[in-house]
C-alpha cells in the first residue's frame, strides 16, 4: 500500500501540474501510468511508493517542453526536497533514472526494474488512446496544419514509433502491451485502415 502521505502531498503540489500541459499528457495521462505501474509491479520485488512516485513525476518535465522532458522530469525528482521525507539518497537517484529512462525514444533500455516498469506503463497501448494522442498531439502542437497535413503528420509518427520497424520497444512479459501493439501495427499495415482510424477520432477531437 502507498504511504498516504505521498498521495496528499503529490495530489496537491505535483499532479495539478498535468493540468498545464497538452491534451495528450493531462492528469487523466498520469493518473493511467499510475494504475499500470502499480499493478505492473505486482510482478516484482519492489518499493511501491518508489513505483508511485516514479509514475506521478514522469511527465512532469513537460513543464520546460517535449524534447528533453524526461531528463527534466529526473531533475525535479532530485530537487524535490520533501521527497526525503520518505526516501533515502540512493532510492531517490533510482527514481530520478527511472524517469529519465522512461521515453520510448530514448534509444537504451532503462537502468534498473523501475525504469521498465515506467517505460511500460507509460506505451499505454490502446490503438484507439494511441490514435486519439496522436491526433491531439499533432493539434495542440501544429495548429496551423490543414487536416491531410495532420494525418500525414499522424501516419508518420505512428511508422516511426509503431510499427514493425519502430522504435518502440516492450520490456516487460507480464505486460497487456504486445497483444495491443500487434493491433495496433495491422492497422499501420494498411493504408486504408489507418486513414479510417484518422477519420473517426480526428472527428471526434476537433
Amino acid at each position: 500500500m502507498v504511504n498516504p502521505a505521498i498521495i496528499a502531498y503529490v495530489e496537491q503540489e505535483i499532479l495539478p501540474r498535468y493540468e498545464h500541459f497538452d491534451a495528450a499528457h493531462q492528469r487523466n495521462h498520469a493518473d493511467e501510468v499510475i494504475e499500470r505501474s502499480l499493478a505492473l509491479a505486482k510482478h516484482y520485488d519492489v518499493d511501491e511508493n518508489m513505483v508511485y512516485t516514479i509514475a506521478v513525476y514522469h511527465d512532469t518535465g513537460l513543464c520546460e517542453g517535449r524534447d528533453t522532458h524526461h531528463l527534466v522530469s529526473g531533475r525535479i525528482i532530485r530537487e524535490d526536497k520533501k521527497l526525503r521525507d520518505w526516501f533515502t539518497e540512493d532510492q531517490i537517484e533510482t527514481m530520478a533514472q527511472a524517469a529519465e529512462d522512461h521515453r520510448a525514444s530514448s534509444g537504451h533500455e532503462p537502468r534498473s526494474i523501475y525504469g521498465k516498469i515506467v517505460a511500460e506503463a507509460d506505451r499505454l497501448i490502446s490503438p484507439e488512446k494511441v490514435i486519439r494522442r496522436t491526433i491531439q498531439f499533432t493539434q495542440d502542437h501544429f495548429p496551423d496544419y490543414d487536416k491531410e497535413q495532420q494525418f500525414q503528420r499522424f501516419r508518420e509518427h505512428l511508422m516511426e514509433k509503431y510499427s514493425d520497424t519502430g522504435y518502440l520497444k516492450l520490456w516487460l512479459p507480464e505486460s497487456e502491451n504486445a497483444p495491443r501493439l500487434e493491433e495496433l501495427r495491422k492497422t499501420i499495415r494498411d493504408e486504408h485502415k489507418m486513414r479510417e482510424a484518422f477519420e473517426k477520432e480526428f472527428n471526434k477531437t476537433k
